[in-house]
Parts: structure tokens; C-alpha cells; sequence
């Protein structure tokens, strides 16, 4: 089934490398693309499954940071530098927790030019660090779950990245290195988990839930009206969503006149990361202020969903029905 949210948001595609799915905010040509998994050089050579793409990584040598754990370093190389694709150099050796599965990591980040080494941008100076990777075999490539895996917190490396084809794109930066610093790591949950809310109004839809998290839904008579409905189902304890926030999140999706469902994301066997100030509008007030670990149904009326709009599976002015358990917020 059509994924309801990236229909109308850029999609964080697993299959993207991880270079590219944590590098900060800039739009590279790479990370609006289709993934690197063509390039032959990253292919296994034991890999016979054509449904399972491994990429083996390359050690690099040649670049130097200095300075202390855990701040910005400072990264130094011979120019021009070559780079290619999947390949690595650990720059300094964390002193913090060590890194384990389910792990979902913070990261600052620098991109260098590697032609004239060059800083082109950074989440360091305006502290907006990245939390999009997630330590977990089925979330990024099987090596570089390895690579993070057992690091310690405070590590810096180098991940290098070509994203030329052989013809040039004027003004784009094609051959960079990306200076990842492993600031924090918290664990990764797979559902929704705090108090279970009691006072719940009895003319709501009912929601009950499967044993691996999934809602399913009771329309029990619900006649919505025109306004936006906000009901928290499940109260977590982790921190407050803001309107600025990019939300990893497990949802399903029902049309209200009839209760049927159009989109889940359990189904497809993975949540889905949005940024909140990206989505339907029904979205982005329904979930900021809520917090990580909450479940929560929201009733989006056409005005804050897709108005007149015809959507695969939504008709035109359809009010909607989500039940999304918030697991991680950055």
C-alpha cells in the first residue's frame, strides 16, 4: 500500500547510505537520490540475493583531526583527496558508553570539500545535531551496523562520498567527506510505551492494539465534525515534540466515513521519519506538544488534510483517522 506520508514529504529511504540518510540538512545531490546501492565497487562478492544489497566498506587513510573528545575537531588533509564511496577512516576513538543494537545515535557533522578541503557547512555551530541513525540491521546496511556497532559515544570519523556520474554538475558539490561525531545514543523503542490514558471520551473511535504494537480501529458510531481531534491513548515519557522537530513514528490510517484503512506503516514493517513542518497540518499541530513514546488518534479534518484533493485510496474532502506511536523526535 501507497506510504500516506510520502506522498507529500521527502521520504527517508533506508536504502540510502548512511553518508547520505545523517548529513545534516544540505541538498546534496546524493541525498536526494536514489541511493548508492548500484555502485559496483560497494557490491559483496559472497551476496547471491538480489533482494538483499550489502555494501562492503573500504578503510581510507590520509586525514587527521585533532582536539578534544566529543567537541568539533579540527580535520586536516592533503588536497585534492581522493574519495570514493563506502569507505571510512575512524579519526578519533570515543571515551563514552559503548554503542549496541537498537541504539539510535546523535551525531554533529561536517562536510569538506575534499578538492580544496574546504568546510562547506555544519551542524556544530548552530547545535543541531542529527538523530536519524538507528543501530538496527534492519534500519541501515549490514556494515555500516557493523562499523557503528561497539564504537564508543565521542567517536569522529570520515565517511567519504562521490556522488559524480562522469558528467559535471555546475555548482554542485560531488566529492566530499562527511566528519561525523557520535555525540549521544539513547535506546530505540519499537512502540509506543508509558501510562495508558483512562479518561478517554466514550463517542471516540475505539482502538485496540495487536501484540506487536499494531492499532486496529472501532469506528463505534464516531460522527466526526469539522474540527481537528487531538486524543492522547498512551502518555510517554520521553521528550516534548516541537513544530520544528523531524518524528520517526509507527501509524495506520483510516478514512472515517467508513473505517477503512488506506496506509500503516506496520504493515510495511518499519516506522517512517517526517519533518513535522512537512506534513498535512493535521499532523504537525496534532503531534507538537505530544511526547516520545506516546500514542496518539488524531481525527484530521478535509481543511487539515487534503482538502478537495483525491489521494490513491483517500477520496476527495475525507476526513482521516491516525493512531501514531511517537518513538523518537530530533
Amino acid at each position: 500500500m501507497r506510504d500516506f506520508i510520502s506522498s507529500f514529504r521527502p521520504s527517508a529511504r533506508r536504502g540510502i547510505a548512511v553518508a547520505c540518510a545523517a548529513v545534516l540538512t544540505l541538498s546534496l545531490a546524493a541525498c536526494g537520490g536514489s541511493g548508492n546501492g548500484s555502485d559496483s565497487s560497494t557490491s559483496s562478492s559472497s551476496s547471491s540475493s538480489s533482494s538483499s544489497q550489502s555494501t562492503s566498506l573500504t578503510e581510507m587513510t590520509g586525514i587527521k583531526a585533532s582536539g578534544k573528545l566529543g567537541e568539533k575537531p579540527k580535520v586536516t588533509f592533503k588536497t585534492p583527496f581522493t574519495v570514493k564511496n563506502a569507505t571510512y577512516q575512524i579519526l578519533q576513538k570515543g571515551d563514552g558508553d559503548v554503542i549496541e543494537d537498537g541504539d539510535r545515535l546523535c551525531t554533529q557533522q561536517m562536510i569538506l570539500d575534499a578538492k580544496s578541503g574546504e568546510e562547506v557547512d555544519n551542524t556544530w555551530d548552530k547545535n543541531t545535531p542529527e538523530c536519524g541513525i538507528l543501530v538496527k540491521k534492519d534500519s541501515i546496511d549490514d556494515a555500516y551496523y557493523n562499523l557503528f556497532k561497539g564504537m564508543k559515544v565521542n567517536t569522529t570519523i570520515a565517511l567519504g562520498v562521490d556522488t559524480s556520474s562522469g558528467s559535471s554538475s555546475s555548482g554542485t558539490l560531488e566529492k566530499y567527506i562527511n566528519v561525523m561525531t557520535i555525540i549521544s545514543k539513547s535506546k530505540a523503542i519499537s512502540k509506543a510505551t508509558g501510562d495508558k490514558v483512562t479518561n478517554i471520551p466514550s463517542n471516540l473511535p475505539k482502538v485496540t492494539l495487536a501484540s506487536n504494537g499494531k492499532p486496529s480501529l472501532d469506528l463505534n458510531g464516531y460522527k466526526p465534525g469539522n474540527k481537528l481531534v487531538v486524543q492522547t491513548l498512551i502518555k510517554g515519557k520521553g521528550e516534548k515534540v516541537k513544530e520544528t522537530n523531524t518524528v520517526s513514528a509507527h501509524y495506520t490510517g483510516w478514512l472515517a466515513s467508513n473505517g477503512k484503512q488506506f496506509d500503516s506503516s506496520w504493515d510495511r514493517g518499519e516506522p517512517s521519519d517526517f519533518a513535522l513542518n512537512q506534513v498535512v497540518k493535521g499532523w504537525t499541530q496534532g503531534l507538537t506538544g505530544q511526547t516520545v513514546g506516546s500514542q496518539v488518534l488524531l481525527v484530521i479534518p478535509p481543511s487539515l488534510g487534503y482538502g478537495s484533493e483525491e489521494k490513491s485510496g483517500i477520496p476527495a474532502n475525507s476526513t482521516l483517522i491516525f493512531v501514531v506511536d511517537i518513538l523518537a523526535a530530533y
